[in-house]
């Protein structure tokens, strides 16, 4: 148990957006915020077999933002009071998730995808503009390869298209795999059930091909850290893929760039959106 309870943790700091405590010990704002948890914006709708939690904030061009695997929309902090100034932000718990349960027996994002194309329909929104972040960066992408009308502009932040070692850092592909393993041991109580598919995903999805990125259609942001668990040459990767795209590698940063580089994220990502997509090729290259 000792052993699953540290795979589990380091996971959880490489891959999920999750709570970090304060330096001076205090309880972590990730804990403490009504974000994920607030009755007067928070939401149930039923949909493809589940019951799926969902809060809105402020008002303006629906924004919906995705977070990672295992997390929920608490990891969205410092995004939602400034994208709701100007935007209607939807956030929603992903399948099996936060607050919406699962029992069934698989996970896929691909099924994530098409559950945030409900939750769209249930809302009346024929598109919108998307930020997503690690895992939920590759729901992001798959929104735009299956359901190419609800995406006006898409921004992805550690997203990968593929689980092996030419995407991801190898000590993490091997950690992950460990915490699968661990995770088989157990008796298979719901709980551990549920982090068997959440496990899973890390280490044997997504597998997203170079020709489904060709189709995306909307201008698309990629974003990295140059020491992210994702590898920086796949994260160029991504972008080349993508016919109308702009890549931005942030330096002295890994996964967290939600979290770590909070206020220049949400203002490049917010002028990403407002400023119209600019093909730059020839003379203007020189730019």
């Amino acid at each position: 148990m000792q052993k699953f309870k540290l795979l589990l943790f380091c996971a959880a700091l490489l891959l999920l957006a999750k709570p970090l405590l304060a330096q001076n010990g205090a309880p972590s704002p990730f804990d403490t915020t009504m974000y994920g948890r607030n009755e007067k914006a928070g939401h149930y709708v039923h949909t493809r077999g589940m019951n799926m939690y969902y809060e809105t904030y402020g008002n303006g061009a629906p924004l919906l933002i995705i977070h990672g695997n295992g997390g929920s929309i608490n990891n969205f902090l410092y995004q939602i009071p400034y994208f709701s100034k100007n935007y209607q932000v939807i956030l929603a718990d992903s399948r099996a998730q936060g607050k919406t349960a699962d029992t069934g027996d698989s996970l896929s994002y691909e099924m994530m995808a098409d559950d945030l194309n409900a939750l769209l329909d249930s809302l009346h929104k024929d598109s919108c503009y998307v930020i997503g972040w690690s895992d939920g960066g590759i729901n992001g992408l798959l929104l735009a390869i299956r359901h190419p009308e609800k995406v006006k502009k898409l921004a992805v932040t550690g997203a990968n298209l593929w689980p092996d070692t030419s995407a991801v850092d190898a000590w993490v592909v091997q950690t992950t795999l460990d915490l699968n393993d661990s995770l088989a041991k157990m008796k298979a109580t719901p709980e551990v059930k549920r982090e068997r598919k959440l496990a899973h995903l890390l280490s044997y999805e997504p597998h997203i091909s170079q020709a489904q990125l060709h189709t995306i259609q909307c201008p698309t942001l990629v974003i990295g850290g140059d020491h992210d668990v994702i590898k920086p040459i796949h994260t160029l990767l991504i972008a080349e893929s993508i016919p109308k795209s702009y890549l931005w590698i942030l330096p002295n940063s890994g996964h967290s760039t939600p979290i770590v580089y909070k206020d220049d994220f949400n203002r490049q990502v917010d002028l990403f959106f407002k400023t119209p997509y600019r093909t730059i090729e020839k003379e203007a290259r020189f730019e």
